[in-house]
């Protein structure tokens, strides 16, 4: 054999030679593709979110006049002022409370849903998902006119069954509960979609063989349903709590705040700080209070998951 064919053969083949080298310009130009296809939602959440986060940051630590670096000085003042610890109470009571009876009924509308036939069940999801469809500012205003303290049509009917008229808006446990009321009727139906979702991915096999090995309908939802829906049940109730605990248009419109501030949340008090107050750093801190709470509740929220999913794996 000539000493060119010999070392023709020989000689070790380039990293890009061959099938490998060919799959992996591939995998390179199909990376390359992906990122260039999600470049612009990066930049949409680069503009929207990340930007307005950080410029936040460094509102939040200037002074009143913002010609100055402050610090931490504006969440020194909020430490130290009573109205904002009323605020972080009543957003914690607002947040969880509305989250918890959403999650319930969300779960019972789910699972009287998925025992309806398929052709009725398209009629009752589409009408159950009207107050999620329908903008919250409109629907809210709704709300406020069936709460109105004269031509109120929820006294109304108390006052057919002679109940004394209740002052929706005007008593500081009433409008919380009118409040949290409004945001349930909104976020049920959302819970009610995804749960219906996991309930339809559960494994009919289940539910026979627990049946055939007599379990009652309490132990097939403890032992099969509620396990199979652990993951969607504590995303859903993640996203939900981040978007409660941000929720604006709801409260400002029912109750702006009042009576006597005993309504307002993170974000409705941080709009009378920095915006009617013209108080911008310290609404910017207020704002960035909620961060921590959150950011504790996905860590181990998303830590359980990331555990249940490892372990199916």
């Amino acid at each position: 054999m000539p000493d060119s064919m010999t070392a023709a053969v020989s000689a070790p083949r380039g990293p890009e030679s061959g099938a490998g080298g060919g799959l992996r310009r591939l995998a390179r130009r199909r990376s390359t593709i992906a990122f260039l296809m999600t470049l612009p939602l990066i930049c949409v959440i680069v503009g929207l979110v990340a930007y307005p986060a950080a410029y936040a940051v460094y509102l939040s630590m200037l002074n009143r006049r913002m010609d100055e670096f402050a610090g931490l000085l504006q969440f020194e003042i909020l430490v130290d002022n009573e109205t904002f610890w009323l605020v972080v109470w009543q957003s914690c009571l607002f947040a969880i409370s509305a989250v918890l009876a959403k999650a319930l009924i969300g779960f019972w509308l789910a699972h009287m849903l998925h025992h309806i036939p398929a052709k009725g069940q398209r009629k009752w999801r589409g009408m159950l998902l009207i107050p999620w469809v329908i903008p919250p500012a409109l629907s809210t205003l709704g709300w406020w006119w069936m709460y109105d303290p004269t031509y109120s049509s929820l006294n109304w009917i108390l006052n057919i069954f002679a109940v004394p008229a209740v002052p929706w808006l005007g008593e500081p446990w009433w409008a919380r509960f009118s409040v949290i009321l409004v945001n349930v009727w909104y976020g049920a139906p959302f819970f009610m979609i995804m749960y219906l979702a996991a309930l339809k991915s559960v494994p009919e096999q289940l539910y026979e063989a627990a049946a055939i090995d007599g379990a009652t309908s309490w132990q097939r939802l403890r032992h099969i349903t509620l396990p199979m829906m652990q993951n969607i049940i504590s995303i859903t109730v993640l996203f939900s709590l981040i978007v409660t605990f941000a929720n604006y248009d709801i409260v400002r419109v029912l109750t702006n705040g009042g009576p006597r501030d005993l309504t307002h949340v993170f974000a409705t008090y941080a709009f009378q700080v920095g915006i009617l107050s013209g108080n911008i750093p310290r609404g910017a801190a207020v704002s960035l209070f909620m961060l921590p709470a959150l950011a504790v509740f996905a860590y181990f929220i998303l830590r359980g998951v990331n555990r249940r999913n490892r372990e199916m794996a």
